[in-house]
């Protein structure tokens, strides 16, 4: 939320729909949503931004990343220690809420490395640092494995069988891996 403050001095002005005159100064601070925090940019610039951000935030941290071409599968940025003596892939996952859900396809059920990591970022307010979610590959694999089995084991709301679909969703519950770029270990 934005702070917009405004002084008055002996004027009237209207609230809710009535005329209210200020004899005296008068000083409030309002506290406002900015329309430009609120603005959803394209889904594709999204997850463009969160590549960006994730390899930013490797490099403050004294690590080289380097952000792959497009049609690498699976891995949007290799990542590797100072000295070069460990690498490890990333793939980005973004959203543009503060929300610790993510939507991701079948494929990372089966792609897991011991090397391989996802970063889950959360854009939320653009004049804010985004959230980062540090998790290995083999755990997003298994939680989006079975929470897809449990998904089509529980009917629907009106007791339908659940259709198959490539959709899959991660979610980090209690902020479990926010922030954890330890378990990079780089």
């Amino acid at each position: 939320m934005g702070h917009m403050q405004w002084t008055y001095s002996d004027f009237t002005f209207r609230l809710v729909g009535r005329s209210v005159p200020v004899v005296s100064s008068y000083s409030c601070t309002l506290k406002m949503k900015s329309k430009q925090a609120d603005t959803k940019i394209p889904s594709v610039l999204a997850g463009v931004t969160g590549e960006y951000f994730v390899a930013a935030e490797l490099s403050r941290r004294g690590h080289i990343a380097s952000i792959s071409l497009r049609n690498t599968r699976g891995i949007d940025i290799l990542a590797t220690n100072a000295d070069a003596s460990r690498s490890v892939t990333i793939q980005c996952k973004t959203n543009q809420s503060l929300k610790t859900v993510w939507v991701l396809n079948e494929k990372c059920e089966s792609f897991e490395s011991e090397n391989h990591f996802y970063v889950f970022v959360a854009l939320g307010d653009k004049r804010e640092r985004p959230h980062f979610h540090i998790v290995p590959s083999a755990v997003v694999a298994a939680f989006v494995r079975d929470g897809h089995s449990n998904w089509l084991k529980t009917p629907g709301k009106r007791g339908q069988a659940h259709r198959d679909t490539s959709m899959r969703v991660f979610i980090d519950h209690a902020n479990e891996y926010l922030e954890r770029w330890d378990l990079l270990d780089l």
